[in-house]
């Protein structure tokens, strides 16, 4: 991906690919995983494109980060009793694949799933 060329993120946003859509407010949107980890894997993104991971999310925009938190939360409260694990993948070598920040909000069974 370039900065000229859309994520897959900003695709699902946009509709131009479809999506799991479980939450949508207009700054965050909540999708299935296609590629689950664990029995709940969504995924939050910011409708947001500027930052490419959380740290520089954090320091641009602190509430939004706060918004993606508490809808992880109440995802998680919704499909998994509130008992979850979040994550933020921060580069390659992390396991980021997509670079726009996005919360991982992984629930369930998790010993018999490993998260790549």
């Amino acid at each position: 991906m370039t900065a000229s060329t859309p994520s897959i993120f900003t695709k699902i946003i946009d509709r131009d690919i479809p999506a799991d859509i479980v939450f949508e407010n207009d700054r965050v949107i909540a999708i299935r995983d296609i590629n689950p980890q664990a029995p709940v894997h969504l995924l939050v993104i910011p409708k947001a494109t500027a930052y490419a991971n959380v740290t520089e999310l954090a320091a641009a925009d602190p509430a939004l980060l706060a918004e993606i938190v508490t809808t992880a939360h109440n995802l998680a409260t919704l499909h998994a009793a509130g008992e979850y694990r979040l994550v933020f993948n921060s580069g390659e070598s992390a396991g980021q694949t997509v670079f726009h920040v996005h919360a991982h909000v992984l629930a369930g069974n998790l010993q018999e799933h490993t998260l790549a």
